[in-house]
């Protein structure tokens, strides 16, 4: 029997002003994993750093950026800067960058958190991966479809 073909992992990023959710596909790409939060500082460029050092660890042929869109579909005022990320690290890991419709991810997240029965003071910590881990699910998901 032959062995499946390997499918590329990704990085996925949630930024936000004050933290960066980050959440990993496994080997097979079938489904996504949290990995940390990173809260965020002054210096952009320490931040693009971290994420390239997390990208190689991982070994990521891809990475998937939550695009901040309004309900309506348009950009929302926080997606030029996080377009403008985005692009910053496509440049300095030579990795694909996929802008991914990011649209109520949080507010999913801060509901799964609930549910698990997290109190909301502890959401702050995780909040950011578990929709990170949204955002990546959707593009596999979607990504897999597209191959059938």
């Amino acid at each position: 029997m032959a062995n499946p073909e390997p499918t590329a992992r990704y990085l996925a990023l949630d930024v936000g002003s004050k933290r960066i959710g980050v959440a990993v596909s496994d080997e097979l790409g079938l489904t996504a994993q949290p990995v940390l939060t990173l809260e965020r500082r002054r210096n952009t460029r320490e931040e693009l750093r971290s994420l390239a050092r997390l990208a190689r660890r991982f070994g990521v042929a891809g990475i998937v950026v939550g695009n901040p869109l309004h309900l309506s579909g348009e950009p929302s005022p926080r997606a030029d800067k996080t377009q403008a990320f985005a692009a910053a690290l496509g440049e300095l890991t030579g990795l694909p960058i996929h802008l991914w419709d990011e649209r109520l991810t949080t507010r999913e997240a801060h509901q799964i958190l609930y549910e698990a029965g997290h109190a909301r003071q502890e959401h702050r910590r995780v909040v950011d991966q578990v929709a990170a881990t949204l955002i990546l699910q959707s593009f596999l998901e979607e990504k897999a479809g597209n191959r059938d």
